[in-house]
C-alpha cells in the first residue's frame, strides 16, 4: 500500500500500549475495537489505524 503517515503509526502504537489485550491478529476485530476506544470519525482513518495494529500484532507473533 505504501508509506503510512506518521499520525497513523503514532495512533496505532498508542492504542497498543493502552489496550494491549484488546487487539489481535484479525483486522475486523481490531477495526471494531478502534471504533469503540477512539472518537475517530473517518472510516478511512479508522481502517488504516486498525490495519497498522493488525500488522504489528501479526509481525510480533511471527517473531516469537
Amino acid at each position: 500500500m505504501g508509506i503510512k503517515p506518521s499520525y497513523i503509526k503514532t495512533m496505532g502504537e498508542g492504542l497498543l500500549e493502552q489496550y494491549p489485550e484488546s487487539f489481535n491478529g484479525n483486522f475486523e476485530d481490531n477495526k471494531r475495537v478502534v471504533g469503540e476506544v477512539t472518537t475517530i470519525q473517518s472510516k478511512t482513518i479508522r481502517n488504516r489505524v486498525a490495519g497498522n495494529i493488525t500488522r504489528k500484532v501479526n509481525t510480533a507473533k511471527r517473531q516469537h
